[in-house]
């Protein structure tokens, strides 16, 4: 029998204490990359929290699963997307033991989505197996070296280029960088913040 993820629990309560710690509003750098959306797409939101990215994406015609193993903030996630006029599918699953689906996907968007090397490399890896020739993989992550008022305490959840440039190997890496930037991302995410931003694509 599977060991419960510890974090699981942790998240749960936060949210169980506190909603939208991260606003409503959709990320910076994906709002950045809106040129390449396009209607109809299939867009994947891994750890997608309380929604505020999904449903931004349903919200420019796109057909959106958020995926999360937190159901309160799955439940926040639906109502919030409501809000928006829009509808979007959710899945409560815990992402390093999830079976992600084969090839099915457009567009797969990793927003602070923090993650030990256990966990890291199969989340990664289950993004890659998601997507569908000439899908696009949005990443964005608290970066490894100097941390600034926003970010994990430490680099075990932080990431480099480099790291990711092996866990997404088998993509086109077509934009790499590493620099600060100042978060105004609800109460949870404000300040300067050192972060990776990454597009990928599968050939």
């Amino acid at each position: 029998m599977q060991q419960p993820n510890p974090w699981q629990a942790k998240w749960q309560q936060r949210y169980a204490e506190r909603s939208f710690t991260y606003g409503t509003a959709p990320n910076r750098f994906l709002l950045s990359q809106q040129f390449r959306l396009r209607p109809g797409m299939r867009a994947l939101c891994p750890g997608e929290g309380e929604g505020r990215n999904a449903a931004w994406l349903a919200g420019q015609g796109l057909a959106v699963t958020a995926v999360d193993f937190s159901a309160i903030a799955l439940s926040r996630a639906r109502e919030h997307a409501a809000r928006q006029g829009v509808a979007i599918t959710t899945i409560e699953a815990d992402l390093s033991r999830w079976t992600w689906p084969e090839a099915s996907f457009d567009l797969v968007v990793l927003v602070f989505l923090q993650l030990g090397a256990d966990e890291r490399v199969p989340v990664h890896a289950g993004a890659v197996r998601a997507l569908a020739p000439g899908g696009v993989v949005l990443l964005e992550a608290f970066a490894r070296g100097e941390r600034m008022q926003c970010g994990p305490p430490n680099d075990a959840a932080r990431y480099d280029p480099a790291m990711l440039r092996a866990d997404f190997a088998a993509l086109e890496i077509v934009e790499l960088l590493q620099g600060t930037t100042m978060l105004e991302e609800g109460e949870g995410h404000r300040g300067p913040a050192n972060v990776v931003r990454m597009v990928a694509r599968r050939p």
